[in-house]
């Protein structure tokens, strides 16, 4: 299933980037379902599923705490969630398959266009403009996240 296929690999496993994220619900269901490991990382406690897949990582309240113990965690073995940009980079240097909160996946060949739309927003704000956030989140956004999630565990379990 999902335990070590040789010798030294480890683990499959989901580590969830938490502050934030509107489909927990949806990792659960889809992690359990596939007999994953999920760790749900944040700076404060949350509330998750008394479930012996389901850990809770409280890391401290130290800028970028979160995004660096998942990226220290993070392995080709692992399955990130994030909407966080630069996280998302980070992760992807470490080989991990990383899905953004709407179920669009972040790839090598797309981080680069997200990281210049996000430098430039950013710039954009300094300067003044008011430019708008990210769109609502939708229905449609949220089966393609369970679709995408489901299709980054089949590929990294084979």
């Amino acid at each position: 299933m999902t335990e070590p296929t040789g010798a030294g690999e480890p683990r499959l496993r989901i580590l969830v980037d938490a502050d934030a994220c509107p489909v927990k619900e949806e990792i659960y269901r889809v992690a359990l379902r596939r007999g994953v490991p999920v760790v749900v990382v944040s700076n404060a406690w949350l509330r998750v599923p008394a479930h012996p897949l389901i850990e809770r990582q409280v890391v401290s309240d130290k800028f970028d705490a979160a995004d660096d113990w998942i990226v220290a965690q993070a392995t080709v073995r692992t399955v990130v969630i994030t909407g966080d940009i630069l996280l998302a980079d980070r992760c992807l240097k470490h080989g991990a398959a990383v899905i953004g909160h709407n179920g669009k996946p972040f790839t090598s060949a797309s981080i680069g266009g997200a990281l210049a739309t996000r430098a430039i927003m950013a710039d954009l704000r300094v300067g003044g403009d008011v430019v708008g956030g990210p769109a609502p989140f939708t229905k449609a956004d949220r089966s393609r996240f369970l679709q995408a999630l489901d299709e980054a565990l089949v590929r990294l379990s084979r």
